[in-house]
């Protein structure tokens, strides 16, 4: 850090505070009330969707006006409303792209500074401080859209260490991060604190990393309101049965994994590769490679368990394997069974015509319409917000079969039947940008699942859930990989950091090393 006066720490208080936003009817929480002194640190929990994020959007002041939302009660920030004292906290959000403001990393580490107006002399030197404590192992010139999202995680995080506030408040900062990642931020963030003496209020689901950190937990219930309060280890000791049944993670506690798939042997088509990459090089400029050259197969009736550090590649090879990038060298091939019938793009039928490589290959995804890909290959994406297209959780859900040309009633049926088994039939009315992170994770799957691919290539699929959520998804991912309908068991890719997911799925590990270069173990 450099040498400069330390920050005082803020005070946090919520006096029966509440909030509900304009588009929705129910509150996101409230009747929540407690007091965090200065230096503090702590940890907040509460399953998926009972309000965290909201609080901690409220800490920082920037829920909005009248117009964006109703408040009740008070939040305060050193006895002030929470509002009128932004710079003194600063906000690490769950989606670091929301947060990236300008083309170069430098840049943007230092932009929250200078609207503070901090000394420019001073600001580069708080800038390559924060990058270092931080862990972001790039140049100052690097262009941030180069960034993985690991990476752009660090680079917001820097952001606000830089700015030196009364309070750090970060909303699930290692949710991306691979397991050094995590231990990496965490300890960051340790260094900052000790340097600044700063308050701290973080969300995490996993909360393992953050025990040795932390001197208090507080545990929102559904729909607000404090249910639990005190020290860590007291709390999780005293109340963890209770807290796990809830959908809180306690650390020894493990939701319930699905049955074990069945033997590959045990169908003829179980086992064949559904989507393969031979000699595969993948990035995403042109002529910049990040991984391969690499030999993938995504199995029918197997889960393909995509892992790595961070930046090494995993979410391009994704994208790429999905058809949605094209492959910088090799080649991507589906099985006849699944390239039957596909629509080519204009752009790939000229091609084709014209003899012009494997590039334009029918059986390559990348040279399919999108309406071909809806029902072959589906995607989540590793950011929620980067997939909603549409103003409502209904909506959201009808985009693909409406796509299809399917009749309304057999829509109606499809999205009925996925709001119930995801959990989100009493949000189906509400704009998806308000719900919580775990529950635009959910309602992506299942925007993906209502078109009903036969391939899915799933990005962290188990980011932002609780312990319930996590344990329904993953059952859910089961049972594609196993069948659930007449089209037999599917093909999974997951790129996920969970090693649980890993466990509970059975699946088969492709490991991108930091060079790109993948190893592979059979499960």
């Amino acid at each position: 850090m450099a040498a400069t006066a330390s920050p005082r720490p803020a005070t946090i208080e919520a006096r029966g505070w509440g909030w509900r936003y304009a588009t929705r009817r129910a509150w996101a929480l409230r009747d929540t009330s407690f007091r965090i002194e200065a230096g503090e640190r702590v940890l907040l929990l509460g399953a998926s969707g009972s309000g965290k994020s909201t609080l901690l959007q409220g800490m920082a002041g920037v829920l909005g006006g009248a117009d964006e939302g109703e408040q009740q009660g008070q939040l305060l920030v050193d006895g002030e409303p929470a509002a009128a004292t932004r710079g003194r906290t600063g906000l690490v959000l769950q989606d670091p792209d929301s947060q990236t403001i300008l083309a170069r990393v430098g840049d943007d580490i230092a932009f929250g500074c200078e609207n503070l107006g901090v000394p420019r002399p001073e600001i580069w030197a708080r800038v390559r401080d924060a990058r270092d404590a931080v862990g972001l192992d790039v140049p100052l010139d690097r262009s941030t859209s180069a960034l993985s999202g690991g990476q752009k995680q660090r680079l917001a995080l820097a952001g606000v260490v830089a700015m030196r506030p009364g309070a750090v408040l970060l909303d699930e900062p290692t949710a991306n991060l691979d397991p050094a990642g995590v231990t990496d931020v965490r300890d960051a963030v340790a260094r900052a604190l000790d340097a600044t003496g700063a308050t701290l209020v973080v969300i995490e689901h996993r909360i393992e990393a953050w025990l040795p950190l932390v001197t208090r937990v507080i545990v929102l219930g559904p729909g607000g309101g404090v249910v639990a309060d005190g020290d860590p280890r007291t709390v999780l000791q005293q109340r963890g049965p209770e807290l796990a049944a809830a959908g809180v993670w306690v650390p020894g506690i493990r939701p319930p994994f699905p049955p074990l798939p069945p033997a590959l042997d045990g169908s003829p088509a179980r086992g064949d590769a559904l989507v393969s990459g031979e000699g595969l090089v993948v990035g995403r400029v042109p002529g910049v490679p990040v991984a391969g050259p690499l030999d993938v197969e995504v199995r029918r009736g197997e889960v393909l368990g995509i892992v790595g550090a961070n930046g090494a590649g995993k979410s391009t090879l994704g994208l790429t394997l999905a058809g949605l990038i094209p492959a910088l060298g090799g080649t991507v091939r589906a099985a006849s069974a699944l390239a039957d019938g596909a629509a080519l793009t204009p752009r790939a039928r000229r091609r084709l015509r014209r003899g012009s490589g494997p590039a334009a290959s029918p059986a390559d995804p990348g040279t399919w319409t999108s309406t071909a890909l809806l029902t072959r290959i589906g995607t989540v994406l590793q950011e929620p917000e980067h997939q909603i297209l549409r103003a409502t959780v209904r909506e959201e859900l009808e985009v693909g079969p409406r796509a299809l040309g399917l009749p309304d009633a057999e829509i109606a049926a499809r999205v009925d039947e996925l709001l119930e088994r995801l959990r989100l039939a009493a949000l189906a009315p509400a704009n998806p940008y308000t719900l919580s992170g775990g529950e635009k994770r959910r309602l992506t799957v299942a925007a993906m699942l209502a078109a009903r691919p036969r391939v899915v290539v799933l990005d962290e699929p188990t980011y932002g859930q609780d312990a319930r959520t996590w344990s329904e998804l993953v059952a859910i991912i089961a049972a594609l990989r196993d069948g659930i309908d007449d089209r037999g068991p599917l093909g999974v890719a997951a790129i996920t950091h969970d090693e649980a997911v890993l466990e509970a799925l059975a699946a088969r590990r492709f490991e991108l090393r930091a060079s790109g270069l993948p190893t592979e173990a059979s499960r």
